[in-house]
């Protein structure tokens, strides 16, 4: 399990980001697509660390909503 961010984008396309992967993001036209491409960018991104034997970060991201 991975806690992913996203916020749709000035070009009208939605941007996800997995803070616990440093570089792991990607986009969709739609959020659901977003969505569905983070999950596969997220899986290559372990995949890669695996097949070069380098440990895979652990999720340590915490999220707060503040009121300003």
């Amino acid at each position: 399990m991975r806690q992913v961010v996203i916020a749709p984008g000035e070009d009208g396309y939605w941007l996800a980001e997995c803070p616990s992967l440093p570089g792991c993001v990607s986009q969709g036209r739609t959020r659901e697509e977003a969505i569905a491409n983070i999950k596969e960018a997220i899986e290559g991104y372990i995949a890669a660390l695996r097949e070069d034997s380098l440990p895979v970060p652990e999720e340590n991201f915490g999220t707060l909503l503040v009121a300003v």
